[in-house]
């Protein structure tokens, strides 16, 4: 029996991964540093800005400046606000939900505020957003998950989780809960991602008019 969905915020609420490549491209250039867009679909997503500062990092053989961090996500900001979309079809998921839902991501709190607000959902979730700021271990860890499920007072074994990454599919299987994997971003098209083999999601869905096939007792 679900009792909760705790969904995954970029690629999943929101279409912001692409967004979110390019801008750090975009500063990367500003410092010299030239790695590939495809490299940071492949790479980056789902990872937290510590653990993608590090890797990029080992790329340059350098740590990035002090600077860097606060430069990209004035960027990004700027590029949310004017380009960022929620996934088509999940307004209507959320608003024929019967059970109750949260957010988890790896973003900043502070960023994923900001993309809920751009994307119009904030009202949908009001203060029911969890962050990796909020735990001790990044994904693929089950800290945030477990957290969030703790917060909203529901047994892990009772939650579902709607990620898109393989990094999200294995904390949530780590956490004990049931994982679907959304394929239906556009930086899957992107980089023609697929899930990795060792990865094994409860289920793997396209489209979000399709979410309630799988379980048509979460529809109203």
């Amino acid at each position: 029996m679900i009792g909760l969905v705790i969904f995954d915020c970029d690629g999943v609420l929101i279409d912001s991964e692409i967004i979110s490549a390019s801008a750090l491209v975009e500063e990367l250039a500003q410092h010299d540093i030239a790695i590939e867009m495809s490299h940071v679909l492949e790479n980056f997503i789902g990872h937290p800005y510590a653990v993608v500062a590090g890797k990029i990092a080992a790329i340059a053989g350098a740590p990035l400046p002090a600077s860097f961090e606060a430069a990209y996500r004035a960027r990004l900001a700027q590029r949310f606000d004017a380009e960022l979309r929620a996934i088509p079809g999940i307004l209507d998921v959320l608003d024929n939900l019967a059970v109750p839902f949260c957010a988890a991501t790896s973003s900043h709190p502070e960023r994923a505020q900001r993309s809920l607000r751009a994307a119009g959902l904030t009202e949908r979730f009001g203060e029911r957003v969890y962050t990796v700021s909020m735990v001790a271990r990044p994904k693929p860890a089950p800290d945030l998950f477990l957290h969030a499920a703790k917060a909203m007072q529901v047994d892990p074994k009772q939650c579902l989780v709607i990620e898109d990454s393989d990094l999200g599919i294995a904390a949530a299987q780590a956490a004990g809960m049931m994982a679907w994997q959304f394929t239906g971003g556009s930086h899957y098209a992107a980089c023609h991602r697929r899930p990795a083999p060792a990865i094994k999601p409860d289920r793997s869905f396209h489209d979000m008019a399709d979410f309630f096939a799988g379980a048509p007792q979460l529809k109203r």
